[in-house]
């Protein structure tokens, strides 16, 4: 049998008006004694309010969407879980839409969350920014995350990818390798380019040339950076360092250095970008730029809550830092210390 407000306040002693009081935090005030009843009747009937009907009076949906380009790729799946723990806190049930790279599935997603009434909107673009012009039409209160819209700065929360890449690149510099490589994500994937900026900046203000270093760019992926790892060692015996700019791609270059006889970091140190979970636990576990995933939730959630507020944003766009974590594949961590931090 369906449990109706009325039985509440027919429990509590009270009126229905008071019971939405306390559900509603308001209009108006309820003594603490009678909240209190009206509480220990919600709780031993098991009434559970209409949503959807409150929502309506309300104006508001409660919920948010989040779209990311690759749910399978640990890092939004990361990012994902920063996201959704922020907003629950505040409140709001996170929507999420996998994107799979596709710019198509991108704006469907995009559209399909808008027309659902979302209070907010976080977008991770995919390649190109085709959504632009929707965005900047809607009156729903949307952020870019990690990619952001070189057009629109101050609607972003990411990492600053240049500097962090510099320092990865530098790290391997203080090792004393000198023939660093960079297998960089797409070209025209704004960090990837900020990544590869940073290792540029790196190896010049070291002395080296830049230009006469390899560099390769493929896809966010383990299979992309083992076949860029093959390609590159094959044509050139004398790296002897690696800088990958996402943890994915850094996994699948530890494997083509295995299949090729090339010990990480004896023979190639790697030093990679994200601090996804699974760096930890590749063989040699990874040195990494680890992004505040914590950090970068609050953030956003923040940010987009005062968006309702005001959807007007005059602040620039905030940016994280990541911290270097070293490991074994730079040479920083044994093998023996890495395994019984593991345990």
């Amino acid at each position: 049998m369906e449990v109706r407000r009325a039985d509440v306040a027919r429990l509590a002693g009270t009126s229905p008006s008071v019971v939405s009081y306390v559900l509603n935090n308001g209009p108006r005030p309820v003594a603490p004694e009678t909240r209190a009843r009206v509480l220990a009747a919600i709780e031993k009937l098991g009434y559970r309010p209409n949503g959807i009907a409150r929502s309506l009076r309300m104006s508001r949906s409660t919920t948010l969407g989040l779209v990311v380009p690759d749910t399978a790729n640990p890092f939004f799946a990361h990012m994902a879980r920063a996201i959704e723990e922020a907003a629950f806190s505040a409140g709001y049930t996170l929507l999420i839409g996998n994107a799979a790279e596709s710019e198509q599935r991108q704006t469907a997603y995009t559209r399909s969350f808008l027309s659902r009434q979302v209070d907010g909107l976080f977008l991770v673009p995919a390649h190109g920014s085709g959504l632009l012009d929707e965005l900047r039409d809607t009156t729903v209160p949307w952020l870019a995350l990690d990619r952001g819209f070189p057009e629109m700065s101050e609607r972003a929360v990411r990492i600053n990818n240049r500097d962090g890449a510099r320092e990865a690149t530098k790290h391997l510099l203080d090792h004393g390798r000198r023939d660093i490589a960079c297998i960089a994500g797409p070209v025209d994937v704004l960090p990837a380019y900020e990544r590869v900026e940073g290792w540029r900046d790196a190896v010049t203000a070291a002395g080296l040339d830049a230009d006469g270093l390899a560099l390769y760019h493929g896809p966010f992926g383990r299979r992309a950076g083992y076949e860029a790892a093959l390609a590159m060692l094959h044509h050139r015996d004398d790296v002897d360092a690696i800088f990958v700019a996402s943890d994915e791609q850094a996994i699948g270059v530890l494997r083509a250095l295995h299949e090729l006889g090339r010990r990480c970091p004896e023979d190639v140190a790697v030093v990679s970008f994200d601090g996804i979970a699974e760096a930890e636990f590749s063989s040699p576990s990874l040195t990494t730029m680890a992004q505040p995933f914590a950090e970068l939730g609050h953030a956003a959630v923040s940010r987009l809550l005062a968006l309702m507020e005001d959807p007007s944003p005059t602040t620039p766009c905030a940016v994280l830092s990541a911290t270097l974590v070293p490991a074994e594949s730079c040479g920083c961590v044994s093998a023996s210390t890495a395994g019984e931090a593991a345990r």
